[in-house]
């Protein structure tokens, strides 16, 4: 153990926090997270960490808010504890959604969330596959964007079998076109996007297929799962233009609402997403989910950042 390095969890993802204080020998550290009786945080840490790194973990599940104020008391009680640095590890960053004034008179809530955590107190902030990258310029202390393309480039590998001629990676909406762009690179195979319409939120309409998918194995790329509406209609617009099989993955599975529902009857053979949000399948009522782990790609960033090596190599 590097005793220079404390490790801290929150209540919305703790098997993470786990795998990732695992990954680097390290035990979890002793606190207490819990609620008054009127839904008040109260938080005691429960070890000397003066002079220490702390590392908090802590993704913004839901409830939301809930996880977000255990998040800012946990880093006040660091800060007046006379830790030596705080960094906030916020697997999925809840908010990216509103990160710019999209209709008059509405909240850049991302931002004031950003303001709230700079405030708390934190030095560094490490998150991973932001819904917009440009909310890092909201910081005033070093942002470490974390990307989960290893593990799901692995798994769209083992799914692709040998012939990646035979694969598309396909973006959901014109926003996500650049990440397709890479995946796709790095696997050497084609890229569609879906040309799409949305009404108004959580609710889209697909319009057009850009691209060439007919008798390829079609594999849906997105940042984040929530209501799955936008994901089944892509998948049946693939369908529709001649795909063979078609395949979902996405870093965070939010899966709200009727998702599970929806994704057991769609055209998708199976849905793949990373545990930086809880996922339980069973409770979803779906076997066509699957969860692959980010937590030694997390811990490996943190021994990266602590020990000052580069933390993009790990997926450049």
């Amino acid at each position: 153990m590097d005793e220079s390095i404390k490790i801290f969890s929150g209540n919305a993802n703790p098997g993470l926090a786990r795998e990732v204080s695992d990954y680097l020998g390290q035990r979890l550290g002793a606190c207490m997270v819990s609620t008054f009786a009127d839904g008040e945080i109260q938080v005691s840490i429960d070890e000397s960490v003066r002079g220490k790194d702390v590392y908090v973990l802590q993704s913004l599940a839901k409830p939301v808010n809930d996880s977000l104020m255990e998040l800012l008391v946990m880093v006040d009680a660091l800060k007046r504890s006379s830790a030596r640095t705080i960094t906030a590890v916020i697997p999925y960053f809840a908010y990216a959604r509103q990160d710019r004034q999209a209709r008059p008179r509405t909240p850049i809530t991302a931002k004031l969330f950003a303001d709230l955590l700079t405030a708390s107190g934190v030095d560094r902030v490490m998150a991973m596959d932001l819904h917009a990258g440009q909310i890092q310029g909201f910081f005033s202390v070093p942002f470490e964007h974390l990307y989960a393309t290893p593990v799901l480039i692995a798994a769209m590998r083992e799914e692709m079998g040998s012939d990646a001629g035979e694969a598309v990676v396909v973006s959901p909406d014109a926003g996500g076109v650049e990440r397709a762009r890479v995946y796709s690179s790095k696997l050497g195979c084609g890229l569609a996007v879906i040309d799409k319409r949305r009404s108004r939120p959580n609710v889209a309409e697909v319009m057009n297929v850009i691209g060439e998918v007919e008798g390829k194995n079609a594999f849906i790329l997105d940042d984040m799962i929530d209501t799955a509406g936008t994901l089944c209609n892509a998948a049946v617009a693939l369908r529709e233009k001649g795909a063979r099989r078609v395949l979902a993955l996405a870093t965070h599975g939010l899966f709200n609402g009727p998702a599970g529902e929806r994704i057991n009857n769609s055209v998708l053979e199976k849905v793949i997403v990373t545990n930086t949000i809880p996922v339980a399948p069973e409770k979803l009522g779906s076997d066509r989910i699957q969860v692959l782990s980010v937590g030694a790609l997390i811990g490996e960033a943190i021994r990266r950042v602590h020990g000052d090596s580069s933390v993009s190599s790990l997926w450049n």
